[in-house]
């Protein structure tokens, strides 16, 4: 019990910022064949419980090669694209046709067994993808495999203020009602374009993007990815990868690609601080930046527990309140995870540095440092020429970095005064060039 509530404190942040938030959700066919397919479903069903609004893309190559092998057809394939000839366009339409209801029914089935039995979820689709051909390359034609032309931005937003899930399929509709094969990927990274969604969400068999070692690449940058494009070649978590990237560089905020094998992967990925998947993201995805009167409740979560082993000083939310200006913190997706202060001394020269704390998860990425040249580089902004710190726990830390051992009796009168001597802290000091 301890833990789930606990989880769901530290997921309420992000549950407020999902809020009425556009996500735009691929699955492919081999997710929807999977075993744990209707956690998925759950869960997609959870997320629009929440306000999420939801457009669900899905994918169908093993259910086509089904489809072909039961006709005796071969699939035929240029460049990584299925050409699609007449016959195999049959068993893409009832492919498609078979999945749409297969999908739309486990919804209703879930819809059910979840917490929001007796509301109405509405599921709809139509012709909302305009698609051309790809015509001819390197001498080979297409036929009816097509791209995305266009998307009905418009239609889709108006289910979406509905309160309506869109689902779309991996084919599209051309002006003189021909019928095109899209890859899945195409139409849920244009759709997230056009809708300049705040996320796109690509399911794939592995947890993310895995480096050379097999460890998980959690977050990228779109410029990053063309190197570990050349590394995967062909593989499908390379398409994913491109997709994502393509995706934040058509300005999506960010993309996701989460194993739907993983039972779970989903909702880890988007409520909690480390995920489970690989993000590509366009903005920093943590930043270091002053504190501001809204940072006052992050503030108090990550200095409790040191407050209470007494390795700081109690804040009340009163005193953060009214010097919340004394604070750099680092932000991560929303979250407060370190922070530092700078109280100036009255008529001196000095400094304190204060309240420097870093969430026990996030002790290894130099955090503590950045925030270190940010208070000494408000410090000489404020003519303060020496900084020091009172420290019960963490003497070696401020040594290694320039502090050297002092004393009350150094400290200006007004600072002094003000010493606590049942708590017997360490005095260091060091002088700002």
């Amino acid at each position: 019990m301890h833990d789930y509530v606990n989880w769901l404190r530290h997921a309420s942040p992000y549950i407020n910022a999902h809020r009425d938030r556009t996500f735009v959700v691929m699955l492919p066919g081999d997710g929807v064949e999977h075993a744990n397919f209707g956690n998925i479903v759950h869960d997609l069903v959870l997320l629009h419980s929440l306000g999420v609004r939801l457009v669900l893309v899905h994918g169908s190559r093993p259910q086509i090669e089904a489809r072909l092998a039961a006709r005796g057809l071969q699939p035929r394939f240029h460049h990584g694209l299925r050409v699609t000839d007449g016959p195999t366009l049959e068993c893409v339409v009832e492919a498609v046709g078979g999945l749409r209801l297969g999908i739309e029914a486990r919804l209703s089935m879930d819809m059910a067994a979840s917490p929001m039995q007796g509301a109405r979820l509405r599921v709809v689709g139509g012709n909302l993808v305009t698609a051309r051909p790809i015509g001819v390359v390197d001498g080979v034609d297409y036929q009816h495999t097509g791209e995305v032309r266009r998307i009905d931005r418009k239609g889709i937003e108006r289910l979406l203020d509905e309160r309506r899930i869109v689902l779309l399929s991996s084919v599209g509709y051309s002006p003189t009602g021909e019928i095109f094969n899209l890859a899945c990927e195409d139409v849920a990274q244009s759709t997230a374009i056009e809708l300049q969604a705040d996320k796109l969400i690509l399911f794939g068999a592995e947890r993310g993007v895995l480096d050379e070692a097999g460890q998980l690449v959690r977050e990228l940058r779109p410029q990053q990815v063309p190197a570990h494009l050349a590394r995967l070649g062909g593989d499908y978590q390379g398409e994913l990868l491109d997709a994502a990237a393509q995706a934040c560089r058509g300005g999506v905020r960010r993309s996701h690609i989460v194993s739907y094998g993983q039972d779970g992967a989903l909702l880890n990925e988007l409520f909690t601080r480390e995920g489970a998947g690989t993000l590509v993201a366009q903005e920093q995805f943590e930043q270091l930046r002053e504190a501001d009167i809204n940072d006052v409740g992050g503030l108090l979560e990550l200095i409790r527990p040191l407050e209470e082993q007494g390795i700081l000083v109690r804040r009340s939310r009163e005193v953060l309140e009214r010097e919340i200006g004394q604070f750099s913190i680092v932000e991560r997706e929303g979250l407060i995870i370190a922070c530092a202060a700078l109280y100036p001394v009255p008529d001196s020269d000095w400094g304190e540095l204060a309240c420097l704390a870093v969430h026990p998860e996030y002790r290894q990425g130099g955090r503590g440092d950045d925030l270190l040249a940010r208070i000494e580089q408000r410090a000489r902004a404020q003519g303060i020429k020496t900084l020091f710190v009172l420290t019960t726990r963490t003497a070696h830390w401020f040594q290694e970095r320039g502090f050297k051992p002092s004393s009350v009796e150094r400290l200006p009168a007004a600072r002094a005064s003000l010493y606590n001597f049942q708590r017997q802290s360490k005095v260091f000091e060091k002088p700002l060039a």
